[in-house]
């Protein structure tokens, strides 16, 4: 039997006056956290949720994120994390894709409108059944006609639940990631997958009980986040410090004022983080306290990389993983010379190899290859898709998509995707997606979607589009109408308009002309 609640519930049990997470002035404790977590099982089995029952969750880094999560948990469901950037269409898809039967979703900021969205959404989805609005403000009442607020559901609810005894094998998240193929898939990830890379993590960071504080600015509904500091960091007791949006300077004066000694980011982050050391920010100060750097998403420049050793005296820890991986597959190895450009070895449990189109292996010293990987983190599969799960996975061994070379000493590296995806600030974006939202616009013949150097981004969306003839639309409209339709990560900022996209004799578009 294993329920990965036990990681919150063992903590609450030895350290329950320990801060668990702070936002601003509000700071919650172990035993409060855990005690609210209580609430939202009790909320979900008397609203008829069952274990198995999938649970989507609409919310950015507040402290009902991880509360709802473990409460979800707890009623032995399964979680499906939502990106908070998603859109009506895209929200309602991911809810029928994946069956759910409860939707928690957060009231709008002036940043984003999720209520709205996810209201809506809801609406469109007759087997969802249950709809919470999450709300910033516990006494507020539910701006939204027909929807009731968290808050209000859970007055009276008792602080005392014994968790389902969920199995190791059983699913306990999907995690929705693009293909080539078009629409998102679930990636199933057992309770047992995540416990274990959870211990990797803390193996690999050296964490002892009660020590570490996480500044959290990685999403929680993305994999990186939610395994390397939520889930590991809570089963280490440790005091998560939310980020509900990333601003470096925010983040830097959180850093001069907090003892922060875990700091995760994917390489934008790290870049605005230098960006605002100045002024009157106590570097020394922010130095002395940190004791882990993470960074992961794409490679981290090699200068951003000297710049953080410099000013901030660690060495940027840097790995690789996916949402079908749990995600940690290789990582930086401390205890031998920083491989810059490399993502590290095999961690703890995790076996990788490269293998040819026909899964035989690639053995030659920096010759390139698929990266598989096989493991203790490897998903189950991929929800009711069993074509899709038969040619990811074979005698155990998941094909990632991404091509690598591995040195003489073992360390390995990225060298290409034989996907198309786009790595836009740390979020995959996959081209084929992209192209078909954009094929539906009525002015539009053909598209072609690639992924285009960006400064600060790593990598931003361009399309290449061909109109229909004699329609005239511009770059400006189409990147306008994009931004209604995809997530704020996905839609195209270049846009630029074509007369013929260059293609082999089959018909088959040549993206890399294009990129």
């Amino acid at each position: 039997m294993l329920n990965l609640s036990v990681l919150l519930e063992d903590s609450a049990r030895t350290h329950p006056d320990r801060a668990a997470l702070v936002l601003g002035p509000l700071r919650l404790t172990y035993g409060e956290v855990d005690a609210a977590a209580n609430q939202v099982a009790n909320l979900l089995v008397r609203r008829g949720i069952r274990p198995g029952d999938k649970v989507a969750l609409s919310c950015p880094n507040l402290p009902r994120f991880p509360i709802v999560y473990y409460g979800a948990l707890k009623a032995g469901a399964v979680v499906v994390p939502l990106n908070i950037l998603l859109k009506s269409r895209e929200v309602a898809y991911h809810l029928r894709d994946s069956g759910a039967k409860a939707y928690f979703c957060f009231q709008d900021t002036p940043e984003l409108a999720i209520g709205e969205v996810g209201w809506k959404a809801f609406g469109e989805v007759e087997t969802c059944e249950n709809f919470f609005l999450i709300t910033a403000d516990p006494s507020a009442s539910s701006p939204i006609e027909g929807a009731q607020t968290l808050d209000a559901e859970l007055t009276g609810m008792s602080p005392v639940f014994d968790s389902v005894a969920t199995e190791a094998t059983d699913t306990a998240v999907i995690l929705y990631t693009s293909g080539t193929t078009g629409q998102p898939k679930g990636a199933e990830l057992s309770h047992a997958n995540t416990m274990m890379n959870v211990v990797a993590c803390n193996r690999m960071f050296e964490s002892v009980p009660a020590a570490d504080s996480h500044l959290l600015c990685l999403p929680l509904f993305h994999t990186f986040g939610a395994t390397v500091q939520m889930h590991a960091g809570f089963s280490m007791a440790a005091t998560l410090h939310l980020v509900p949006r990333f601003d470096a300077k925010q983040v830097v004066q959180l850093m001069n004022t907090e003892e922060i000694t875990f700091f995760a980011g994917v390489p934008t982050m790290w870049w605005g983080l230098l960006g605002a050391l100045g002024g009157d920010v106590d570097v020394e100060r922010i130095a002395r306290n940190l004791r882990i750097g993470v960074s992961g998403g794409a490679a981290l420049p090699v200068e951003i990389l000297g710049q953080v050793k410099e000013k901030l005296g660690i060495q940027v820890l840097e790995g690789y993983g996916l949402s079908e991986t749990s995600p940690v597959v290789t990582f930086s190895d401390r205890s031998r010379e920083p491989r810059p450009g490399s993502i590290g070895v095999p961690i703890w449990g995790v076996e990788v190899k490269l293998i040819g189109p026909d899964w035989s292996e690639v053995t030659e010293t920096g010759e390139i290859g698929e990266l598989a990987v096989k493991g203790h983190n490897v998903m189950k599969g991929y929800y009711h898709r069993p074509e899709a799960t038969a040619a990811a996975i074979k005698d155990g061994w998941f094909r990632t998509g991404d091509l690598a070379r591995r040195d003489e000493e073992g360390f390995y590296y990225i060298v290409d995707r034989s996907k198309d995806m786009i790595i836009r600030g740390g979020f995959n974006v996959y081209p084929r997606e992209i192209e078909e939202v954009l094929l539906t616009h009525p002015e539009i013949s053909l598209a072609a979607v690639v992924g285009v150097p960006h400064e600060s981004h790593g990598e931003e969306v361009k399309a290449f589009v061909i109109p229909k003839p004699g329609a005239e639309v511009s770059s400006e409209a189409l990147i306008a109408w994009g931004k209604q339709r995809m997530a704020a990560y996905k839609y195209p900022r270049i846009v630029e308009i074509v007369d013929a996209l260059p293609m082999t004799a089959t018909g088959k578009i040549l993206k890399r002309e294009l990129a």
